[in-house]
C-alpha cells in the first residue's frame, strides 16, 4: 500500500523533532554534527561503477523509496523528497495478505528503486527474491543499515549500495541525502565487508546539492538565529504580513528553514514550508533571466542585438534598436507598465471560457481571444521610449524579453524554464499557473481584489499585466516554495552547475550578477547591492556582492558570494490588500542581517 507523500520539513534546526514519534530522541546542535561525522567516517558505498549514485538527470528518473522494517523511513523518504518527487511504499504490506509480485506489479512505472533494508529484511528471502527479480529491469539502490555479515544475502546483487552500520535517525538522514549528493561520501573500508564487497569495489563522491543540517554545522550556533523569530512574529502582529517562510543557505548547507503565521489573518490555515507563494517580480530573474543566460550560452542570445533582429514584428516601431542588455538593466526607456484592467471593455471579458474567450484570468474571468496580441502587444512595442539611457524599472521590458525567448525556443516561456531548469533541478513546485498542479490550500492567497477580477486571487497571479496574459508573462507569474528557490540559486552560487550537471556557464553567471551598467546597480536582469550606505539595501551587512531580487508580494533571494550565503524570504503581505509595512519595517533586511550576525560571531 503506498503511503502518504512525505511532506518535508517545518523547520529544519529542530527537524528531528518531527520523527520523535517514531524514532529515539535525536541529538541537536553540535551533538548531531557529532554524530553526523561518525556515520559519515562508517559509511561506504559499493558497486558504483555506472556513477549511479549521487542520482543524476533527475528529469528522466520516476523514482519509489521502499521499506519494510526500517524504523526511521518516515524521516528518510522526506529528505529524498527535499530533492525529487519520491513515492513511499510500505513493502511489509506486501509481505502479509499480498505479496511481493504485486509490489513488483505496484511499482513498474518507476525506473529507480531506493529499497531501505535491515538485517531482518535481508534475511528475509521474499525480499531479496524481489531485488533479484527488478535489478533486470530497473535501477535499484540500497540503503542498508546494520552488521556487515548480513551482507551476504546481497552476493548477486549489481546495483549500487550504500552501507551504514549506524541505525538511527541521523544515519537515515545522512544516508538518503548521499544517496542525491546531499552530503559526500567519503571513506572506503580498509578489508573488505563480503567475497563480493571489497575496498576495490568502493567509491567516494562529493557533495553536488543541498544539505539540510544544523547551523552548527557550518560554525553558527542556532540561538544566535532566534531573532528571526522575534522580527518574523512582530511582522504578524503588525499585520505586515499574515505569515511567511524563511530559510538560509550557508557553505550549501540548508541551517535554517521556517514557516511562520498563517495564509490568512483568521488563523485557519497555517503557514508551512512546502507553501507554494506568489513569487511575482522574482519571476525576472527566476525564468526570464535565467532563460536569457541559456541561450547566450548556447549562442543563440545576443545582448548587443536589438529588439527587431529578433522580433521581425518591431522592425518598424520605436522600439526596434533597443538592445537586449538595455532591456535587462531596465533602461531601455519602457514605461513601467500599460494600462491593464482598468481599460478592459465588458465585451472582452466573460465569465465562462469558450472559443471566443479561451484565457482565463481567474474564477469567472476569461479574456477575448487573442487579446494579448491584439490589445497589449501593440502597446508595449509603440510605446514612447522618452527615458532611454535612464534607469526606470520596467515589467514591459521583460514582456519584451519574453517574447524574444519565446521566438528564438519557439517554447512557450513556462515550458521552457520547466525542461531547461526546473523539473532537472529537482524543483517540484515552481512554474507558472500553479492550480494546473496543485491543490489551492496549498497557496496562499493574495489580495481581494472586489473590483477587477472580483474575487479573493488564489493560486492565480497576483500582477494584472501578467494576469491578462493568463498568467505567463516576463515579468511575473512565477508560483515555488523556498527550497526550491534555495535549489535554483545555489544552482547559481556553484557557478552554474548542480547536482553535476551544468546549466549554465560560470562566465555567464559571473556576467549577468554583477554590475553591469554605470547608470543604477543593476546587473543584467539581477538586482544587487545598493552602494548608497543609507539605503542599506538589500540590508545593512550584505557585502557589495551580493545580487537578488525582490517581489511585490512580498517575496525575495539574495545571493552573497562573500559569504557563500543564499537568503529567501517568501510571504503574501499583499493579503488582504496592499500594505507596505513589510518594507516600512524592513523586515527581509532585518532578518538577513540577524543571519549575518550569526555568521560574525560564530561557534
Amino acid at each position: 500500500m503506498r503511503k502518504n507523500k512525505p511532506n518535508g520539513f517545518t523547520l529544519i534546526i529542530s527537524l528531528f523533532i518531527l520523527f520523535n514519534s517514531a524514532c529515539a530522541q535525536t541529538p541537536t546542535g553540535e551533538a548531531y554534527v557529532a554524530e553526523e561525522t561518525k556515520v559519515q567516517s562508517s559509511t561506504y558505498l559499493f558497486n558504483n561503477q555506472k556513477e549511479l549514485i549521487p542520482l543524476k538527470k533527475l528529469a528522466e528518473k520516476k523514482i519509489a523509496s521502499i521499506h519494510f522494517s526500517h524504523a526511521y523511513a518516515a524521516g528518510f523518504d522526506s529528505l529524498l523528497n527535499n530533492y525529487a518527487k519520491v513515492e513511499a511504499f510500505n513493502g511489509a504490506d506486501y509481505l502479509g495478505s499480498k505479496s511481493t509480485e504485486e509490489l513488483s506489479r505496484d511499482v513498474k512505472m518507476f525506473n529507480t528503486l531506493i529499497l531501505q533494508l535491515t538485517e531482518n529484511d535481508l534475511a528475509n528471502t521474499r525480499i531479496t527474491d524481489f531485488i533479484k527479480a527488478n535489478q533486470k529491469l530497473k535501477d535499484i539502490v540500497i540503503a542498508y543499515f546494520g552488521k556487515a555479515s548480513q551482507l551476504t544475502s546481497l552476493k548477486d546483487f549489481k546495483g549500487a549500495l550504500v552501507y551504514t552500520q549506524q541505525a538511527s535517525t541521523v544515519a537515515s538522514f545522512f544516508v538518503a541525502q548521499a544517496i542525491f549528493g546531499g552530503v559526500a561520501i567519503t571513506q572506503k573500508p580498509t578489508t573488505s565487508l563480503t567475497p563480493q564487497l571489497t575496498p576495490g569495489l568502493a567509491s567516494v563522491t562529493q557533495q553536488t546539492r543541498l544539505q539540510y543540517t544544523v547551523p552548527e554545522e557550518v560554525g553558527i550556533r542556532a540561538e544566535n538565529l532566534a531573532d528571526i523569530d522575534k522580527i518574523a512574529r512582530d511582522a504578524i502582529a503588525q499585520r505586515a504580513t499574515p505569515g511567511c517562510v524563511v530559510l538560509a543557505v550557508k557553505d550549501g548547507k540548508v541551517i535554517f528553514n521556517k514557516a511562520y503565521g498563517f495564509h490568512t489573518y483568521d488563523a485557519t490555515v497555517q503557514d508551512k514550508v512546502t507553501d507554494i507563494f506568489d513569487l511575482a517580480s522574482m519571476t525576472k530573474i527566476s525564468a526570464t533571466t535565467i532563460a536569457a543566460m541559456k541561450l547566450v550560452d548556447e549562442g543563440k542570445l545576443d545582448i548587443n542585438a536589438t529588439v527587431a533582429d529578433y522580433l521581425p514584428e518591431a522592425k518598424n516601431t520605436p522600439v526596434k534598436d533597443v538592445k537586449v542588455w538595455e532591456i535587462l538593466t531596465h533602461q531601455a526607456g519602457f514605461i513601467a507598465d500599460i494600462p491593464t484592467l482598468e481599460v478592459v471593455k465588458p465585451q472582452d471579458r466573460s465569465t465562462d471560457s469558450s472559443a471566443a474567450y479561451p484565457t482565463k484570468v481567474n474564477n469567472r474571468f476569461y479574456l477575448v481571444k487573442d487579446y494579448f496580441k491584439n490589445v497589449m502587444w501593440p502597446k508595449m512595442l509603440r510605446g514612447p521610449l522618452k527615458t532611454r539611457g535612464q534607469y526606470v524599472y520596467s515589467d514591459v521590458g521583460m514582456c519584451v524579453l519574453q517574447q524574444i525567448i519565446e521566438n528564438i525556443t519557439s517554447t512557450n516561456e513556462a515550458i521552457y524554464t520547466q525542461q531547461q531548469f526546473y523539473t532537472p533541478l529537482g524543483m517540484q513546485t515552481t512554474g507558472y499557473l500553479p492550480l494546473y498542479r496543485f491543490n489551492k490550500e496549498r497557496i496562499p492567497p493574495t489580495e481581494v481584489d472586489p473590483k477587477y477580477r472580483r474575487d479573493t486571487l488564489q493560486g492565480y497571479v497576483h500582477d494584472p499585466t501578467a494576469a491578462l496574459m493568463g498568467g505567463i508573462a516576463g515579468h511575473a507569474g512565477l508560483f515555488g516554495n523556498a527550497i526550491d528557490m534555495a535549489t535554483l540559486y545555489q544552482m547559481l552560487l556553484y557557478g552554474g552547475t548542480y547536482g553535476g550537471e551544468e546549466y549554465l556557464k560560470p562566465a555567464t553567471v559571473k556576467q549577468f550578477t554583477a554590475r553591469y551598467s554605470g547608470n543604477s546597480r543593476r546587473g543584467l536582469g539581477f538586482d544587487r547591492w545598493d552602494p548608497a550606505k543609507d539605503k542599506k539595501y538589500p540590508s545593512e551587512l550584505a557585502s557589495d556582492q551580493t545580487y537578488g531580487h525582490t517581489g511585490f508580494t512580498g517575496t525575495c533571494v539574495w545571493v552573497d558570494p562573500k559569504y557563500n550565503l543564499v537568503y529567501v524570504f517568501l510571504s503574501n503581505r499583499v493579503y488582504p490588500d496592499v500594505s507596505s509595512k513589510l518594507n516600512s519595517l524592513s523586515i527581509r533586511g532585518r532578518i538577513q542581517d540577524v543571519i549575518y550576525r550569526a555568521i560574525q560571531k560564530g561557534m
